[in-house]
C-alpha cells in the first residue's frame, strides 16, 4: 500500500505532492496528444480508452474496482525494477504481466514519472513497427541531448 502522499525537496522546502487515479489519467492523456500517429479509441463495457500509434496499443486507460488507472507497456526489466520501486505501479491488469504495467494514484509516482512511462511506452511500440511505417525514430524520440 503506498504512503498517499510523495514528499519531494524543492530546494530547502518540501512539498507534498498527492497524484489520484483521475490527475494521473489526464496527465498520461495529455501527453499523447504531441505524440506523431497516435488515435484514441473509446471501448464501453467496462469503458476503456485504447491509445493506438499505427493500430498498437500502446497505452490503455480504465477504472479498476473503485480506481483509475494507466496501463502501459514497458520493458521487461525495467517493469520489474518499477515495481519494486514504486507502491502504485503494479503488473499490467488484463495484459501480459512481464510487459506491462499498471500505474495508479496514491503518491508515490509524480507527474514527470507518468510522462517519461507514457513515451517509454509510446517508443517500445514504435520500435515493434515496420521502419516505414514508423511515425518518429523509436531511438531518439523524446530524448535529450
Amino acid at each position: 500500500m503506498g504512503l498517499g502522499r510523495a514528499v519531494r525537496a524543492l530546494g530547502s522546502t518540501e512539498e507534498l505532492i498527492t497524484l489520484d487515479g483521475q490527475e494521473l489519467q489526464k496527465i498520461a492523456g495529455d501527453c499523447t496528444v504531441g505524440l506523431p500517429g497516435v488515435d484514441l479509441e473509446h471501448r464501453s463495457g467496462p469503458d476503456w480508452k485504447l491509445y493506438k500509434v499505427r493500430g498498437k496499443v500502446f497505452m490503455l486507460m480504465t477504472d479498476m474496482p473503485g480506481h483509475p488507472v494507466v496501463i502501459l507497456k514497458a520493458d521487461p526489466d525495467d517493469a520489474a525494477a518499477l515495481r519494486e520501486q514504486y507502491a502504485d505501479i503494479t503488473p499490467g491488469y488484463h495484459m501480459n504481466k512481464r510487459h506491462w504495467i499498471t500505474a495508479e494514484g496514491g503518491g508515490t509516482i509524480d507527474e514527470k514519472l507518468v510522462k517519461e512511462l507514457v513515451i517509454d511506452s509510446y517508443r517500445l511500440v514504435v520500435g515493434g513497427l515496420p521502419k516505414s511505417e514508423q511515425p518518429v525514430d523509436p531511438h531518439t524520440y523524446g530524448r535529450r541531448a
